[in-house]
């Protein structure tokens, strides 16, 4: 072989070697399509909120509080279930929605004024604590419709939410549930607001041919939190010109790592189709004590509430209350709250041990004194 066919033959395998190094494959005309969100969880929890209270009244019929109230401990030396609560949620990603089942003395007491009518009434709605669907349009913009929680008051309808394990007569007079539209919006870091549309005042069904409105304005940081809610609109039977109008102040501090306290104040009033319009007032102070490694906690609770037309608890009265509860979670899932309440009205509206000539039982009792042990198991 000539030395010229060598040195051609090299430089043709070192240009064939050079070529396939950086050779780069042909691009591919449809790139692969950007990770698509992570499906939203739906969550499956709940509760069993057991109790056993014993009144110093001993009442005839075995019922504390008055008709109409009494949303937690409502039956006397029983051991009773006060609600038995299934919970199915799926967070607004950007829809979602709540299911909530309840079963207990609770949920029977709050339904006890549903309006009755065709398809409506406390036996169709007694066991809905909770059935909305959501929408967040937004980072800032949350739409809810259906039957949902409140937005007046410090307290709500779970006893393991709360301080204590009954409810004040601020919780026990306001609604804990409204059935409409909700919007709320989240202005800045710490400022929010909501806008509500109801039907009523813890109503699902309608009494009349109007709507109500409700507003919340409220501030949240580490330490305060103050909001303040309204409620605008009739609420008597038949009756669209006589207006239900409320203001619901709440201010929430924690002073220290272990010590919480709270203040809530409502002022309301609602016109009458005949004489003065009805007003009540009431104001209530709230303290917890809980230390952040200790699984015990120690809370108190006085009101006083001024009901002078009788027109939001059936009876024209002033009511004073002062409530103590230990509160012991002996694992994460389980909380039981041993609390002492002590109630007194000006007028005689708790029942006694007597009983009428009918043989029913008589509300012949200013005051009440309440021992009682809760327990909730949550999963």
């Amino acid at each position: 072989m000539s030395l010229y066919s060598i040195v051609l033959g090299g430089l043709l395998s070192a240009g064939l070697a050079a070529g396939t190094a950086h050779a780069q494959p042909a691009p591919d005309p449809s790139p692969d399509p950007s990770p698509s969100p992570s499906p939203a969880t739906l969550r499956v929890g709940g509760f069993v909120d057991a109790y056993y209270a014993y009144n110093g009244n001993d009442p005839a019929d075995h019922t504390n509080f008055f008709p109409g109230v009494g949303t937690s401990a409502k039956r006397h030396d029983e051991i009773s279930i006060n609600l038995a609560q299934v919970d199915l949620t799926l967070d607004p990603q950007p829809v979602g929605f709540r299911l909530a089942v309840g079963f207990g003395t609770a949920t029977e007491v709050v339904h006890a004024a549903e309006p009755g009518g065709p398809f409506v009434g406390p036996e169709v709605w007694e066991h809905v604590v909770q059935a909305s669907a959501s929408w967040k349009a937004t980072d800032r913009l949350l739409f809810e419709a259906g039957v949902y929680p409140s937005h007046i008051g410090f307290e709500g309808f779970a006893t393991k939410d709360n301080w204590n394990y009954t409810r004040s007569w601020l919780g026990e007079l306001s609604p804990y549930y409204q059935a409409g539209l909700k919007t709320a919006y989240s202005f800045s870091e710490h400022w929010s607001g909501q806008l509500h549309v109801l039907n009523g005042w813890q109503v699902i069904g309608e009494n009349n041919s109007s709507k109500a409105v409700g507003t919340q304005l409220a501030y949240n940081a580490d330490r305060l939190s103050v909001s303040f809610n309204t409620f605008v609109g009739p609420e008597l039977a038949g009756d669209d010109d006589d207006y239900r109008v409320m203001g619901d102040l709440i201010v929430s501090l924690k002073a220290t790592p272990s010590l919480s306290v709270a203040a809530a104040l409502d002022v309301a009033r609602e016109g009458r189709p005949v004489g003065d319009p009805a007003r009540w007032t009431g104001v209530g102070v709230y303290a917890r004590y809980a230390p952040p490694e200790s699984k015990t906690a120690f809370a108190v609770r006085g009101e006083y509430y001024d009901d002078e037309d009788g027109a939001i608890s059936g009876t024209a009265q002033t009511l004073k209350e002062l409530t103590a509860t230990l509160e012991h979670k002996p694992t994460s899932n389980l909380t039981l709250k041993l609390e002492g309440r002590y109630d007194r009205s000006s007028a005689n509206v708790f029942t006694g041990e007597t009983t009428g000539v009918d043989g029913g039982p008589q509300r012949n009792k200013d005051s009440q004194f309440l021992v009682l042990l809760g327990a909730v198991a949550s999963f």
